[in-house]
């Protein structure tokens, strides 16, 4: 590809990014009381919020769905076709729906809009023409419309769906702040995802906690390059009785053959050990080690009781599985 033909691919890009990202602003620019009345209302619904739409606005729609789901506000999609065929009987008088439609004359939405109104439901509209059909039979319309498409036909959607994306988002921002939602609520409702491991599960949950590397005082050199070999941590734990006295890690093991050479096979492990390692108790979560780990810079903690004895070890691959 010659460079001028990258840089014609180049500029077709920026321009459409570009004409996004003026949409976007202009609804930003334009916020106010109609996105006010959404959120107030989505806020105090006592059913789900059912998102529904057509086509490209339905695919949005199943988006905004989750992210509302995810972020404390009960949701989920209903395809508006098989609404009008029986899963009507899905939504209750409590539910408040959100229905999308760029034009506001998707004839699949507007089929379902007089059981609505019978059925007692507020219908939140998100259109592009505040005139459309749609916008006047909702109790709430929110505006997303835009200038241009990004496509260079201008026919595609790409500016209204991101328009419609950014809005919901928008939504499930504001409706997070107001419920006082917390990390801790995001890891309960996503117990399989990283960051809800690490705010759910407990040190202890995931310690090594059988074959710890123990050594005493008296332990040889070669005896505790043996240790650490085989208990496969990185480092072995110096005790006397069930007192912690300090680790020697396989750094420190490394950083000693190479300054004392042959004295090496002279040493014993606290003539080289950390005397104070960092510790932590079985019962906290793994954020929570994660945390000690990232502020002292290490990759081990030892997990210890009430009574400050070693029942465990816990390293940062542990974590980040």
């Amino acid at each position: 590809m010659n460079s001028s033909r990258k840089e014609e691919i180049l500029d077709i890009a920026r321009e459409a990014l570009q004409i996004e990202a003026d949409a976007l602003l202009r609804i930003k620019r334009d916020l106010g009381d109609d996105f006010l009345r959404a959120v107030e209302t989505i806020l105090a619904c006592k059913g789900k919020v059912i998102m529904t739409g057509m086509g490209k606005s339905g695919l949005v729609a199943k988006k905004i769905a989750a992210t509302l789901a995810s972020t404390g506000t009960p949701s989920f999609y209903l395809h508006p076709g098989e609404a009008f065929h029986g899963d009507l009987g899905m939504i209750s008088s409590e539910d408040i729906v959100l229905a999308l439609s760029y034009s506001g004359e998707t004839d699949e939405v507007l089929k379902i809009v007089p059981f609505l109104h019978e059925n007692g439901n507020t219908l939140i509209s998100m259109t592009g023409n505040g005139e459309s059909s749609l916008a006047k039979n909702s109790n709430i319309h929110l505006d997303v419309a835009v200038e241009r498409e990004a496509c260079i036909l201008h026919l595609a959607p790409t500016s209204s769906t991101t328009a419609q994306l950014a809005l919901g988002d928008a939504l499930a921002c504001a409706l997070m702040k107001l419920r006082n939602f917390s990390s801790m609520d995001f890891a309960r409702l996503h117990p399989g995802g990283s960051l809800g491991r690490r705010l759910l599960m407990t040190v202890g949950n995931v310690m090594r906690k059988h074959d710890l590397p123990v050594v005493d005082e008296q332990t040889s050199a070669s005896e505790m390059i043996h240790a650490i070999s085989k208990g496969g941590l990185g480092l072995i734990v110096v005790q006397r009785d069930e007192e912690i006295l300090g680790i020697v890690t396989d750094g420190d093991i490394r950083r000693a053959m190479e300054s004392r050479q042959a004295a090496f096979f002279d040493i014993h492990p606290m003539d080289i050990a950390s005397r104070s390692p960092k510790c932590i108790a079985p019962t906290e979560k793994l954020i929570e080690a994660e945390k000690m780990m990232t502020e002292h810079k290490v990759n081990s903690l030892l997990v210890v009781d009430d009574a400050k004895r070693l029942v465990g070890v816990i390293q940062i691959y542990d974590i980040k599985l």
